[in-house]
């Protein structure tokens, strides 16, 4: 068994060939939040993951095993709800308002421009339904949002801290 206790955000700093070459791992979001777990790479190696409390594995993001080999990880495709404004009447301002619904419930949350996705559960599905959301089950990767105090991640996959940033909020526009 391999063991893993070092991670490399989106493979940062390692060339292309390199990332072409290394094994890969598919993991869906209930392993991926955990910073202990066991898995399979794509060369059938058994690793015994242990990264630092607290840290969620992305999809894109590379382990680095104790013989310094590579394993990129893939967010694998899991049941999801794919929520999106109503096509003949809704408007994008529909889908900020059920952004804010499901985060005032805690819920992990995978914010698109044109949808949102979430883990099925049949309650909050309804809720959407009843805000005029399309809410539709779906296979799909899930890579929810890192949350406030964490950093978070972006569209384009990069994490941004902003504690300490040297600047106010107040803009004069």
């Amino acid at each position: 068994m391999l063991t893993v206790n070092k991670l490399l955000p989106r493979g940062q700093g390692l060339a292309g060939p390199l990332l072409q070459r290394a094994a890969s791992v598919e993991l869906d979001w209930d392993v991926r939040q955990k910073s202990r777990f066991a898995a399979t790479d794509s060369q059938g190696r058994a690793l015994a993951v242990f990264l630092p409390h607290g840290q969620a594995v992305r999809g894109g993001d590379v382990l680095v095993a104790e013989d310094g080999s590579l394993i990129r990880v893939q967010a694998a495709k899991q049941k999801v709800l794919h929520i999106t404004a109503c096509a003949e009447h809704g408007s994008t301002f529909d889908l900020m308002r059920a952004a804010y619904h499901l985060g005032n419930r805690h819920v992990p949350i995978e914010l698109q421009p044109d949808h949102l996705k979430i883990e099925p559960d049949h309650v909050l599905a309804d809720m959407l339904r009843a805000m005029h959301m399309t809410v539709v089950e779906a296979e799909l990767p899930f890579e929810p949002e890192g949350g406030a105090y964490g950093g978070h991640v972006t569209h384009d996959g990069h994490s941004h801290h902003h504690h300490g940033h040297g600047h106010h909020h107040e803009h004069g526009h």
